[in-house]
């Protein structure tokens, strides 16, 4: 009997929410979803935690600078056809930040903006899932 395995790729990605209802979210730079809005996040670097990778992409996509225990794990998201380019797991982090923290599109994000949660434009890979259980579970925290 033959096993085959399968190449996982372990990402984290960050909802940052604000205490007036907007939610950060970036353009992204290149494919796949290029021209795309989603949620700040990449790749778990070797050595690294999930939520230290989390912190360091916010900073590098948003310029949003969070310690990694500001982060909230709100669950691990590993649907198999999540991503185009094969299997990618994320945990996903949520941070809630004042109105008017200033951010900046950096990276491979093209820009960066506050939208209002009750208006979002559609989402890359399967972020509205990860904002939406963000967004659940704070509203019963």
């Amino acid at each position: 009997m033959t096993e085959t395995f399968e190449t996982i790729r372990y990402t984290a990605d960050v909802v940052v929410t604000t205490t007036d209802g907007h939610v950060l979210l970036i353009e992204r730079g290149w494919d796949p979803h290029k021209g795309a809005w989603a949620l700040p996040g990449g790749h778990v670097d070797p050595g690294e935690t999930s939520r230290a990778a989390a912190a360091r992409e916010l900073a590098e996509e948003a310029g949003v600078y969070a310690t990694p225990d500001e982060l909230v794990q709100v669950g691990t998201f590993d649907r198999p056809d999540r991503d185009p380019r094969g299997r990618y797991v994320t945990v996903a982090y949520q941070l809630t930040v004042i109105p008017g923290t200033p951010i900046e599109a950096g990276d491979d994000a093209t820009r960066a903006e506050w939208w209002p949660l009750a208006d979002l434009p559609p989402l890359a890979f399967d972020h509205a899932d990860i904002l939406h259980a963000a967004i659940s579970q704070t509203t019963t925290a």
